[in-house]
Order: C-alpha cells, then sequence, then structure tokens
C-alpha cells in the first residue's frame, strides 16, 4: 500500500510540474520574445503555447494513466498471494 501512495504522489507531482512549467514556460516565451515570435513558433501547424497546454498536457495525462495501470498490473501479479482471502478449496469454517 506504501509503493501504492509513492506512485500516485510521483504521478501528481509530474502532472501539477508539467501544467505549472508549461505555464511559466509559455509565459517566458512570451515576456522574453514578442508576442508574434510565440504566435510564429508552431508544433504540428499549432501555435506552441496552445499546442502545449491544449494537446500536450491531456497526452501527458494519458501517458501518466498508461504508466500507473502497467506499474499496478505488474505490482498486483508480484503480490497476487498475499492479497487473496480465501485459499482454493478451503471449507468454510476451517482454520487456514
Amino acid at each position: 500500500m506504501k509503493s501504492e501512495t509513492r506512485v500516485i504522489k510521483l504521478i501528481l507531482i509530474s502532472w501539477l510540474t508539467a501544467i505549472v512549467g508549461l505555464q511559466v514556460y509559455v509565459y517566458f516565451l512570451e515576456r522574453n520574445y514578442s508576442e508574434l515570435l510565440l504566435n510564429e513558433l508552431t508544433i504540428f501547424n499549432l501555435p506552441v503555447h496552445f499546442w502545449l497546454t491544449g494537446q500536450f498536457l491531456p497526452l501527458w495525462f494519458i501517458i501518466l494513466c498508461v504508466l500507473f495501470n502497467l506499474w499496478m498490473d505488474r505490482h498486483t501479479t508480484s503480490s497476487l498471494e498475499g492479497t487473496l482471502r480465501f485459499r482454493v478449496g478451503a471449507r468454510s469454517g476451517e482454520k487456514q
């Protein structure tokens, strides 16, 4: 359980870092360069600020969810025996 909460914290920290970091990056791009240059920088034919906030952040969230699910699958299969409450074939009332 501790490792699961640690991974959840890391995922949330990386999500928050991406959101805040990209907004700060766009702000510094706007401050250091003119706003026209910010609109001229493109990624996949979209302005860089739109692509980073509108396209990359949802994509990053999906990537983090996939990574978390892959980690949980590996974690639960490695500790599957410890999570089973009842043994196969045990009768009710018997001690395990």
